[in-house]
């Protein structure tokens, strides 16, 4: 997913040093963010095909994926929780 930005060109030598940061950060943040997007779309996808063993072995891909987003500040620890909370009760309901 790209997306444009309209950024001003910085001025300040800090300025120009904290825009590189920023997009290298940004390509690591997509990187976990279509992480936790990809395990998550293959577990919906088990679920929904009633496939339990399958979606079960991808359960630590997902906590994994989470908590390291949490660990880069990339989603909060509580969304964390309430996401896998969700998907150990969808895997209670298939089961």
């Amino acid at each position: 997913m790209v997306r444009k930005t309209y950024i001003t060109m910085p001025i300040t030598s800090s300025a120009k040093k904290a825009l590189r940061a920023s997009k290298k950060k940004r390509v690591f943040n997509i990187r976990r963010s279509n992480a936790i997007e990809r395990e998550m779309k293959d577990f919906r996808r088990l679920i929904a095909a009633k496939k339990v063993a399958d979606a079960t072995k991808l359960v630590p891909a997902i906590y994994q994926a989470l908590d390291k987003a949490v660990k880069t500040n990339l989603i909060k620890a509580n969304t964390s929780s309430r996401t896998k909370s969700r998907v150990m009760a969808a895997l209670k309901r298939a089961a």
